[in-house]
């Protein structure tokens, strides 16, 4: 994981649900691409054709509402998108994405569709040229090392190797 994270901003606003992230009729496919492909289809049909990889979700309370399906935080991580900054999140939303390595963070960010700003985890802070640097929520130490790993799955197997 980079830090900081430098992209173009797609903005949302609140309540965010996981059936809009990923429409629940493409939820019986494995296959990651049709995830990727069809992220945030039930807000923007056309988002997955409009975004870059490396472009960041900014977006108002309870991003990720709904149900704890772990598919929502794959779409967008398939689809390319490097990180989401939320005014919060909804929990299980926040660790699945955790888990699957897909970087967030909780702050009030005042910015633009198509403004590029910069994420920095380490130091929890979002810096929105022109408009100034916001304080966000930083990760503990324990999850930035699950982030840095790729997720949860590669953060065990590297601590189970390292125990050997």
């Amino acid at each position: 994981m980079a830090n900081p994270i430098v992209g173009r901003v797609w903005k949302f606003g609140d309540d965010i649900n996981t059936d809009a992230i990923i429409p629940g009729k493409y939820l019986r496919t494995r296959d990651m691409q049709i995830f990727g492909t069809h992220a945030m289809e039930g807000i923007d049909p056309e988002f997955t054709k409009k975004a870059k990889p490396g472009d960041i979700i900014v977006a108002g309370t309870n991003f990720g509402c709904g149900s704890s399906r772990e598919q929502a935080p794959l779409a967008l991580k398939h689809a390319g998108i490097a990180c989401i900054v939320a005014k919060s999140f909804a929990r299980i939303f926040f660790r699945n994405a955790i888990n699957i390595g897909l970087p967030l963070m909780e702050a009030d960010v005042e910015c633009q569709d198509g403004d590029e700003i910069e994420v920095d985890l380490l130091m929890g802070e979002v810096l929105v040229p022109e408009k100034g640097t916001f304080k966000g929520n930083k990760l503990p130490d324990f999850l930035l090392d699950i982030l840095n790993d790729g997720g949860l799955v590669a953060h065990r197997k590297k601590v189970r190797s390292e125990k050997k």
